[in-house]
């Protein structure tokens, strides 16, 4: 399996279960590990992450918010300016979620490199 394959499903994995039992910021502890435990090269170090916690914030959020129609999501849209489109909120809570596993991810690559 892919170098890259391999981070993301990790760092997917590692994401859901801390996400039981830490606040949000485990997508961040998540990608240090993956980054730590897996280096990736190049651009990858940032993007693999970014994807993965994105994708999964972008799909519990469609299920959170479809149990009850969007409505909560819309008024929350209507609150930060995005004119009640909940799908958008979706993709900004992924974007925001994905900066942060992204960075966390090339710290974790330097963590690596500086125990080498």
């Amino acid at each position: 399996m892919n170098k890259n394959i391999k981070n993301l499903v990790l760092t997917i994995i590692l994401a859901y279960v801390l996400s039981f039992y830490l606040p949000w910021w485990s997508v961040m502890i998540a990608a240090i590990i993956s980054g730590f435990v897996i280096p990736l090269k190049k651009g990858a170090v940032f993007f693999i992450p970014f994807i993965a916690i994105a994708l999964l914030w972008i799909i519990q959020s469609y299920i959170l918010s479809s149990t009850n129609d969007f409505i909560l999501a819309e008024k929350i849209a209507t609150l930060l300016k995005l004119n009640g489109n909940s799908i958008l909120l979706l993709l900004v809570t992924g974007i925001v979620g994905g900066l942060a596993a992204g960075i966390s991810g090339i710290f974790g690559k330097q963590c690596s490199t500086l125990f080498k």
